[in-house]
């Protein structure tokens, strides 16, 4: 577990052949087992592929799910968790997703807890703030991936949707979509574009995967959809400035 000043990573961005992959999703199951099935399996081909997982750190719902499938069972595989140190506090080591849902449903302070991160989660990164955290994990990516989640998931893709429409960077958005999870906000961003607010063409900066291969295919596939802004961001200093873009 390392500590974070607030600085750029020293980190570089995948070479090709390997992906460096930013997951974000909830820190809860969720209410269908669907959900962890998809979290682990994606986090198995990931460990397959060789591909490195970058997540906001932990252990809980789906977050730590894919982690602990991404180091697979020899704990071989590569994992990057960045996390803030105030949320550090409100991990927990619970086996029992049950437990756990049934804590969160009564109160959100039973998330909490004082157990390290175990390295069976990867390496981790203890970062000062939010801002830190979500600029760690776009600049050490080569791909966004939205599986289920609440609030925060939905904060952290849409701001990569908005930088991608804007040209900070040319990296895949792909929204893993299990069960239909998203299928409603699909339907409210194709009326924004029928209203007049999205360009047709910067709808498909999202892709959009039903499976865990689909993901992987849509990633490798993806093609950087014409119609977006051409600004200069050089000197804004942004996280992607440095990692291809």
């Amino acid at each position: 577990m390392t500590m974070e000043n607030g600085g750029d990573s020293s980190d570089s961005c995948s070479q090709a052949g390997s992906k460096s992959v930013c997951v974000y999703c909830g820190s809860s199951f969720g209410a269908k087992a669907l959900y962890s099935e998809g979290a682990e399996q994606l986090g198995a081909l990931f460990y397959k592929l060789g591909w490195k997982l970058v997540y906001g750190g932990g252990t809980t719902g789906l977050m730590g799910k894919i982690a602990r499938s991404t180091m697979g069972p020899d704990l071989s595989g590569h994992v990057h968790g960045i996390i803030p140190d105030a949320l550090v506090s409100k991990e927990r080591t619970d086996e029992d997703k049950e437990d756990v849902n049934k804590a969160l449903l009564e109160s959100v302070e039973n998330h909490k807890g004082a157990t390290p991160i175990s390295e069976d989660y990867g390496n981790t990164t203890i970062v000062p703030d939010m801002h830190t955290r979500k600029r760690m994990m776009a600049s050490l990516s080569d791909a966004f991936v939205a599986m289920p989640g609440g609030y925060g998931t939905f904060e952290e893709i849409m701001e990569c949707i908005t930088w991608s429409q804007l040209g900070i960077h040319n990296k895949p958005i792909i929204l893993f979509n299990i069960d239909g999870f998203y299928d409603k906000l699909l339907e409210f961003l194709k009326h924004s574009i029928q209203e007049g607010f999205i360009s047709v063409k910067n709808g498909e900066i999202i892709q959009v995967a039903s499976t865990p291969q689909e993901v992987v295919d849509k990633i490798k596939k993806y093609v950087v959809p014409e119609g977006r802004f051409n600004l200069n961001w050089n000197d804004e200093g942004h996280a992607h400035e440095n990692c291809g873009r």
